[in-house]
């Protein structure tokens, strides 16, 4: 079984997203184009609600990169595990931590295995902004993912603690 080192992952571009309050709610900017360079340009968008408790992922894509938005209702405990052999970071795991007290954008780069826990009581809303359609135009492809939920033993786990 592989073991990661806690640290920064290349390519993860995480970012503090700002909430604009006012007497109606707030308002937070998700991504803008002149942020975002090309090749991780969104080709879609999606939000998902996740109970408290439940983890999502741990997964990788091979061509797919996610740019994730964690504003609210709920928070989360963030977990990316560098697993490209190429890469100057393999072998580190980042940790973070955001939702409705810390708003954050992450990008996700091909390859780098990554998952999400709700934590806290509340549910939590999550909007994934990917540079590719899922399962391709008119969703004719094979879906680009690599799924490590239920493989035993794997190193990435919710359940190890680093």
């Amino acid at each position: 079984m592989k073991s990661f080192s806690v640290g920064v992952i290349e390519g993860v571009i995480v970012k503090e997203l700002k909430k604009y309050l006012d007497r109606r709610g707030w308002l937070c900017e998700l991504f803008r184009s002149d942020e975002v360079s090309e090749e991780v340009f969104p080709q879609m968008s999606y939000c998902s609600l996740t109970y408290p408790g439940i983890v999502r992922g741990p997964h990788a894509h091979r061509f797919q990169t996610d740019m994730f938005c964690f504003v609210g209702p709920g928070n989360f405990e963030i977990r990316l595990w560098d697993n490209r052999q190429d890469s100057a970071t393999y072998g580190n795991m980042l940790r973070l931590y955001g939702g409705v007290d810390r708003p954050l954008s992450i990008i996700v780069p091909p390859g780098v295995v990554h998952g999400y826990k709700v934590i806290g009581t509340e549910p939590g809303m999550v909007f994934n902004c990917p540079n590719r359609l899922y399962a391709g135009r008119d969703r004719k492809e094979e879906v680009d993912e690599i799924r490590y939920e239920d493989v035993q033993g794997s190193p990435f786990s919710f359940n190890n603690e680093q």
